[in-house]
Parts: C-alpha cells; sequence; structure tokens
C-alpha cells in the first residue's frame, strides 16, 4: 500500500512560487522545491512529476482567486477591461511567473476559465471567427508584455532616464519623449495603452 500524502497541490506550489519570487525562474527545480519543504528531493516526486507539472501548479495557484465573472450590463470592453486588470494584478504580483502562464496557457484550469470569459465578452461586442481569435491573442501578448515591461523596464527607471539625457541634436523625439514618460505612473500607462488596443480591435472590426 502507497504511504497517504500528506502534501497537498497547494502547499507545493506555494513552495514553488515562493522559490520563484526569491531566486528567479532560473532558481526553480524539484530540488529547490524539496529544501523549500524540509524534504528530500525523491520524496517529492511522490506528489510531483516533474518541473513542468510544478510549473503548472504555479500558474494555477497565482490565478486562482482570479474573477472571471463578467460584470452585467457592461460594454464587451469595459468588460474585457476589468478581466484584463484582474490577471494583470494576480500576474503582476509574481512577475517572474509571465514566461509560465504563456507555455501553460493550454493545461492552467483558471487561465482556460478566464479566456473563456475574455471570449464571450468579445462575443457581445460582435467578434466572431478568425477575428476573435486574433482578438483574444492580442490581448494576452498586451497584457503579458505589459507586466514584463512594467518589472523590468518600468518608466521611471533608469532606462528611460537614459533616453532622456541622450544628445537632442540626435535623438530629438526619443529624448523628449522619455523625459514625458518617467512621471506616468504604472497603472496609467497600462490602462491607457490597453484603451489603445481596444479601440484599434474595435476600428478592425
Amino acid at each position: 500500500m502507497p504511504r497517504p500524502k500528506s502534501l497537498s497541490t497547494t502547499r507545493i506550489a506555494a513552495a514553488a512560487l515562493a522559490v520563484i519570487d526569491r531566486d528567479g525562474l532560473a532558481g526553480l527545480s524539484m530540488r529547490a522545491v524539496a529544501a523549500e519543504l524540509s524534504m528530500g528531493t525523491m520524496s517529492l516526486y511522490r506528489y510531483v512529476t516533474d518541473r513542468e507539472q510544478l510549473e503548472g501548479f504555479v500558474v494555477d495557484l497565482v490565478l486562482s482567486d482570479v474573477d472571471t465573472t463578467r460584470p452585467p450590463r457592461a460594454s464587451w470592453a469595459r468588460q474585457v477591461t476589468i478581466l484584463v486588470e484582474r490577471v494583470r494584478d494576480a500576474v503582476g504580483a509574481h512577475p517572474a511567473v509571465v514566461p509560465l502562464t504563456m507555455t501553460h496557457r493550454h493545461t492552467t484550469a483558471s487561465l482556460l476559465r478566464w479566456s473563456e470569459a475574455v471570449l464571450a465578452a468579445l462575443t457581445d461586442g460582435g467578434f466572431t471567427g478568425p477575428h476573435r481569435a486574433i482578438a483574444l491573442r492580442t490581448l494576452l501578448k498586451y497584457v503579458i508584455g505589459s507586466i514584463q515591461l512594467e518589472h523590468l523596464g518600468a518608466l521611471s527607471g533608469p532606462g528611460t532616464t537614459a533616453m532622456a539625457n541622450l544628445p537632442p541634436a540626435e535623438f530629438p523625439l526619443l529624448a523628449q519623449t522619455a523625459r514625458h514618460a518617467q512621471p506616468i505612473p504604472p497603472d496609467e500607462e497600462f490602462r491607457r495603452g490597453l484603451s489603445i488596443v481596444l479601440r484599434g480591435l474595435h476600428a478592425s472590426q
């Protein structure tokens, strides 16, 4: 008879997430998670098949509390905005997890439910067929790319400062734009960018 399991998937995922938050995605390994749980690496294999399954557990945990309920009586664009902002809040709290959301998008129940809700909102907006597929992919690209830029190259960071100080004779527009960009807070950057994307999707119908 196998020994009874004493670790839940949630606890394992939480340990893996702690490793990623501390050491980055490159630091994630079965050995590191086992150490986080104060157990031997081989013992962890009683609960997890391999790193790929471990990654899936992490994505599910990060997105498990995302509300996929669409706000009633809201326009399709407002529905999409709210759904996208909820994912941004959840994933943005653990930015190193961002790449995993794409590689596990087809196996993570939470992300599948979110995608279904977004597609329902797009359908309300008249999106169908290939146009709806492209719209969903565009939104995914925007939210994932925005999170990465916010945490790896924030407008308030040294990269923008360096561009603001470029020689104006050689890079007049880039230097001026960077100076305007520096004081823009992350939330405003995200929401105004998303608004542009939604208007573009609507105009392309």
